[in-house]
């Protein structure tokens, strides 16, 4: 599935993109802030995810910037199906790419993505110490349900992390005093 927004495009993985992953993914300040990466992140790391990315490619998405030279790769985002109700969402965006609102429009892409393949609800969680990424959540419209659990970061050398849920209903139920009358 490939997804058009304003300024950027998502698309799935190929193998080839390991090396625009790597160059973005390999820095600390990015890796400490996400729960599955290793800190320090390889090269072999960068070419394992991308081939294991490619076998479900409708859930992780390259964020390119297509109106620049190259298409560059300037993150990542993606879900995947929590052991509770719903999908997971993560994502990154590399430094250099870093405040200028590309997370919020690429959450906003995914979200659409998820809604039209029927996921019900969304879910998500940023490490205290990265309220940035709370920002974004709440940009995009996730609700920030007030749980606060410890979150493994192998980022952090695989040590709990105090981190806060979010979730978006895609489903939300109409009440019957909204429906409209029957004709």
């Amino acid at each position: 599935m490939f997804m058009r927004t304003q300024r950027l495009f998502l698309r799935p993985v190929f193998l080839e993109d390991w090396r625009g992953i790597y160059r973005g993914i390999a820095d600390e300040s990015i890796v400490r802030n996400l729960a599955r990466a290793p800190w320090p992140y390889t090269e072999d790391d960068a070419r394992q995810f991308c081939a294991l990315a490619v076998k479900d490619a409708r859930k992780r998405f390259v964020i390119t910037l297509p109106d620049e030279p190259g298409a560059p790769i300037i993150g990542m985002i993606g879900f995947e199906q929590l052991d509770s109700v719903g999908e997971e969402v993560g994502y990154w965006i590399g430094r250099d790419w870093q405040g200028r609102g590309y997370a919020t429009e690429a959450l906003h892409g995914v979200v659409e993505i998820a809604d039209a393949i029927g996921i019900d609800t969304i879910e998500a969680r940023h490490f205290f110490d990265n309220p940035a990424s709370g920002r974004v959540l709440r940009k995009a419209g996730f609700a920030d349900t007030g749980e606060i659990a410890a979150t493994r970061s192998l980022g952090r050398g695989d040590e709990k992390v105090l981190s806060r849920r979010y979730v978006k209903n895609l489903r939300v139920p109409v009440a019957a005093s909204e429906r409209p009358a029957a004709a």
